[in-house]
């Protein structure tokens, strides 16, 4: 759903370096050959903050969604120098808030390190207004002064190998 964008891929698993072998696969198929990337990230999973039972969807077993929202994000510099307590009052603040939406799963993975980002958020619905909602609705939370930069947003329909034939010819 971005002009510089004909296709996205989301690779999950335990080891990164079979993800990175999965990619250059993909990469060399004959139908993907001629695309370009444009933008690539990854990611691990780490014990979240302040939440220790916030763990990615694809860990908890949940079932592939039909809309995938990936973006990536960094806090601002302040954010790592607040108090634990505020820091982690805005992050429940900011939980109790997402969680409201139910249709949407969350896959925050870290990737301190790994790239230009910090965190890497894939989110998942069936439903594509659901995503756009959420988004809305958390950007009226306290930890959202805390934020530096959440840019470029990847948006798609999850597609068959199949389908994936017509959307590239």
């Amino acid at each position: 759903m971005r002009a510089d964008a004909d296709l996205m891929v989301w690779i999950h698993g335990p080891q990164m370096e079979t993800l990175q072998w999965a990619f250059r696969e993909i990469r060399r198929a004959r139908l993907i050959r001629a695309l370009i990337p444009s933008w690539s990230a990854a990611g691990v999973h780490r014990d979240a903050e302040f939440n220790r039972s916030h763990v990615p969807g694809f860990l908890r077993g949940e079932e592939p969604r039909d809309w995938l929202c990936v973006y990536p994000f960094v806090r601002s510099y302040e954010w790592y120098l607040l108090p634990p307590e505020e820091r982690g009052r805005m992050l429940a603040q900011h939980g109790r808030q997402g969680a409201a939406f139910r249709s949407v799963v969350a896959n925050t993975v870290s990737s301190f390190g790994l790239g230009d980002y910090e965190w890497i958020l894939p989110l998942e619905s069936n439903e594509l207004i659901d995503l756009v909602d959420m988004m809305r609705d958390l950007r009226n939370t306290d930890a959202r002064r805390h934020v530096r930069e959440e840019v470029p947003f990847y948006t798609g329909r999850r597609i068959t190998t199949a389908e994936l034939v017509e959307v590239l010819q």
